[in-house]
């Protein structure tokens, strides 16, 4: 099992959406993942936004109950991050999924859950593929 689980939008919304088409898929990731999840604060923004108001009150509650955790701090890696979005403009690289590398190129051992192809393009330290779950 990896020692971090790192949780994007994507995986968020499919795992508290149950017409989502990749909900059986988080809801089997989160069995073999199990919390606290990271995540960072525009991932979060993210997911809050595509579940709307009926979402809102499950994603709250996993961040009361410390089982989702924003552990990520944009304005200390701030230059790394424009950095990134700069490298992948032709993707183009969002602002969370640039975070989402700069949190795996921090880490030792970490997966991603995530419904995002473009992290199937992505590298950490410029060469390393990032460990991710995919549906």
């Amino acid at each position: 099992m990896a020692a971090s689980v790192l949780v994007d939008a994507g995986f968020l919304v499919a795992l508290l959406n149950k017409r989502d088409g990749n909900h059986a898929w988080a809801t089997a990731q989160a069995a073999q993942h199990p919390p606290p999840w990271k995540t960072c604060e525009a991932a979060l923004s993210e997911a809050f936004h595509l579940l709307e108001a009926n979402g809102t009150p499950a994603l709250s509650e996993l961040m009361r109950r410390n089982a989702l955790q924003c552990a990520f701090s944009l304005a200390d890696h701030f230059e790394a991050v424009l950095a990134l979005m700069h490298k992948y403009r032709d993707v183009p690289m969002s602002l969370a999924d640039a975070c989402f590398v700069r949190m795996t190129e921090m880490a030792g051992r970490i997966v991603l859950l995530t419904t995002d192809a473009d992290f199937r393009v992505y590298r950490r330290h410029s060469r390393q593929v990032i460990p991710c779950a995919f549906p």
